[in-house]
């Protein structure tokens, strides 16, 4: 396949970008400190000015910005521009039932949807593609992301969302889907029920797929790319930031080009914030140089990296993103969805519960499972199957709700909660380890 490109920016010089991103860079935080009292605040308390701030080399002179700074200024606190410029919210899960709101100008609009343009490009599509996008439409970020991407483009867009894994497959058949963006999880899914309803890949146009919203690694694309038939691209986002889009693969699948003329990376030491150099891991941190609503500063992400000016086969100069090799904090991300331990606790809380369990996910077949073991309070009757049964569906019910996803919940007693992790598995303990 050719080599092709949305925007002349994916090959430019090095010394063209940074003068972009110094450009952008320096009116952001003038936009920032102008518009926002918090960045104005810890601007001041650093004290530094906007015009301190003339090129990227100033970068490491503004503060981090953290996910908690979003919860804190819950909903519109962060917001950089008047209510009646505001097209679009989106918002992703939080810790304690509120979510991290993230605000879209149109020019931010657009701005995504050319990043997200410019991966199907590199994916090889354009306007006589047919984009089947089976990512959620809502708040969250995933499907709607793709699909002005796919417009954007001039493709024809299949808003087939998630779910009806047999409606999917005839509609990939029927409608001549020819690239898929979904999780890797339901792609492996998508593939393994086709096999089993003995349909031949070979002869359906599906070629290319994006998929992301959760970690998956090189096994897992070898056996998507074999049972689908197609080549399986890796796609990076988070809501905060813009979606997905912020980074994508090229075909030479080496790691993801980041869109750096808008969102500048920096890889640093989680524990002192240092800047390391490239090709060291760390912490990735983003600063969103061209987002009007929300214009983040040195946002950090959580996710372990490593950032790479390798010469790209595919022509393209932008830096790459190594594969994320996990997360600084203990947050879980089961089935594309974004958990958290304090989640649950808030809900047995609030069921009037005590905050003592134990999550284990596990991964059966392709899909993430989550299984809670509540610890059973001394004054709960054991042996009164019907009250054991009636609360954990009552758990349940406030779980699925909260999550987003569906849990298996279990009372327990405290001694027969045992701690066991594997390759696929994780367990986080919450237990009332000394009671």
């Amino acid at each position: 396949m050719a080599n092709k490109y949305w925007s002349s920016i994916e090959t430019a010089p090095l010394h063209e970008i940074k003068a972009l991103q110094s450009y952008r860079l320096s009116k952001m935080v003038r936009h920032a400190y102008e518009n926002v009292p918090f960045y104005k605040r810890k601007l001041d308390e650093l004290g530094v000015a906007p015009d301190d701030i003339r090129s990227v080399d100033d970068l490491s002179k503004l503060p981090f910005t953290y996910k908690q700074d979003l919860r804190d200024n819950y909903p519109y606190g962060l917001f950089a521009v008047p209510h009646d410029q505001i097209v679009r919210i989106h918002a992703s899960s939080g810790t304690t039932g509120k979510q991290t709101v993230v605000g879209y100008t149109q020019n931010d609009i657009d701005m995504w949807s050319e990043c997200c343009a410019r991966a199907l490009t590199a994916a090889g599509e354009d306007e006589k593609s047919y984009i089947h996008v089976s990512y959620g439409y809502g708040l969250f970020t995933g499907g709607m992301g793709m699909h002005y991407g796919a417009e954007k483009i001039h493709a024809t867009v299949i808003p087939a969302s998630v779910g009806n894994t047999k409606r999917q497959i005839q509609i990939i058949q029927d409608f001549g889907s020819t690239l898929i963006c979904c999780t890797p999880s339901y792609a492996v899914l998508l593939g393994e029920t086709m096999r089993d309803m003995g349909i031949d890949t070979s002869k359906l146009k599906l070629r290319a797929g994006f998929f992301g919203a959760e970690p998956w690694t090189e096994e897992m694309r070898q056996k998507i790319e074999s049972l689908l038939n197609i080549k399986a691209y890796d796609i990076y986002g988070l809501s905060e930031i813009a979606g997905p889009g912020v980074s994508f693969e090229c075909p030479e699948q080496t790691g993801m080009h980041i869109n750096e003329d808008h969102f500048i990376p920096e890889i640093i030491n989680p524990d002192t914030g240092e800047v390391l150099p490239e090709g060291e891991q760390g912490e990735l941190v983003f600063t969103c140089v061209s987002k009007e609503a929300l214009p983040l500063i040195r946002y950090r992400t959580r996710d372990i990296a490593t950032l790479t000016r390798k010469p790209c086969s595919c022509g393209r100069t932008l830096i790459k993103m190594l594969k994320p090799a996990g997360r600084t904090d203990d947050m879980l991300i089961i089935r594309g969805v974004n958990v958290f331990p304090s989640q649950v606790e808030s809900v047995l809380l609030e069921l009037k519960m005590p905050p003592h369990y134990q999550i284990i996910v596990d991964r059966v077949g392709t899909l993430d499972t989550m299984e809670v073991l509540v610890e059973m309070d001394e004054s709960m009757e054991f042996d009164a199957v019907r009250l054991v049964e009636k609360t954990e569906a009552k758990i349940k019910a406030a779980l699925d709700s909260t999550l987003g996803i569906s849990a298996k919940v279990h009372l327990v007693s405290p001694k027969s909660i045992e701690r066991s992790e594997g390759k696929s598995r994780r367990v986080i303990d919450r237990r009332n380890l000394h009671g």
